[in-house]
């Protein structure tokens, strides 16, 4: 299988900002470095292929790298993995990672309240041995996706006007959550599930951050309704005729078409294996035509 699709000018190599930050649209999720399943569900990796893996990122070109210190496994964590492959770090590298959920040592999820935001915030300072963290997701949890972010967003606009935090972003919101922050702090982006088949509603919000100036970053855009447990043996039949079309993986076009959604769209693709960062790199590169982008765009019942 081909992991050099056709040259797209451009899109490789194409950028946005994240605030006063620039990043190529194409980054790098951390997630899937710590096991086989994410979190404490699979067989934990082996650490210096790991830490191999994000080298031969950077050396790829990646510069945005989402990570978050709630992704840890048995025995690795994404954050000291960082740390370890890439400390000290290249001047261009922007690392990006959410706070508000939490796990205690022994796996167990919890949520923090405002106050405990800046204890969340000091844990990926220690761990990515930073003194400022350049970008802050505030992750929104599934019980609040119509509430008010407002007390948990003012906590962390406090915590950048202390110096701790460079830019703020929210992950899993409404387009009326993403307006409440925005009226408390400067928003960069916005981190939602997306990828194709995505419904009306979460087309609306990126084609507004489009508008805003702000970047979308879409997490699930390989996954889709898989989530955390990765894509589905069986993919629809338009993501297949099309990767079969171009010698490429369904994963790819998947990447493709995502990046295609808008200028302002970035891409952090996540593993922990070397073939498929490669292939996932590419993606930047594959060139989909407007019919290709219209079939994945609007699949029938049986293409979703």
């Amino acid at each position: 299988m081909s992991t050099s699709p056709p040259a797209n000018p451009g899109a490789e190599h194409s950028t946005w900002r994240l605030g006063d930050l620039t990043v190529r649209r194409v980054g790098f999720g951390a997630m899937r470095l710590t096991g086989t399943e994410p979190f404490d569900r699979g067989v934990p990796r082996d650490r210096d292929r790991s830490i191999a893996v994000l080298r031969r990122a950077v050396e790829l070109g990646v510069d945005h790298i989402d990570t978050a210190a709630y992704y840890f496994s048995s025995t690795r964590s994404a954050n000291e993995l960082i740390n370890r492959a890439l400390a000290p770090y290249p001047e261009d590298l922007v690392i990006s990672t959410k706070v508000w959920p939490g796990r205690d040592p022994s796996g167990a999820w919890w949520w923090a309240t405002p106050e405990q935001l800046r204890g969340q915030v000091e844990e990926n300072l220690r761990q990515l041995g930073r003194d400022h963290l350049d970008l802050v997701n505030l992750r929104v949890p599934p019980r609040q996706r119509n509430g008010s972010i407002a007390e948990h967003f003012g906590a962390l606009a406090e915590l950048r006007d202390a110096g701790l935090i460079r830019h703020l972003g929210v992950s899993h919101v409404t387009s009326e959550q993403l307006t409440e922050a925005r009226a408390i702090a400067p928003v960069v982006c916005v981190q939602n599930p997306y990828g194709i088949g995505a419904p009306s509603e979460d087309r609306a919000l990126l084609r507004r951050c489009g508008e805003l100036g702000i970047a979308f970053v879409p997490f699930f855009a390989i996954a889709g309704p898989g989530r955390e447990a990765g894509p589905a043996a069986e993919d629809g039949e338009a993501v297949r005729a099309v990767a079969h079309a171009h010698g490429v993986s369904v994963a790819q076009v998947r990447l493709a078409w995502t990046l295609r959604q808008g200028p302002h769209v970035l891409a952090i693709p996540g593993t922990g294996d070397p073939d498929h960062l490669e292939q996932n790199m590419a993606a930047g590169s594959l060139r989909l035509s407007e019919e290709e982008i219209a079939r994945l765009t609007s699949p029938g019942p049986d293409e979703a």
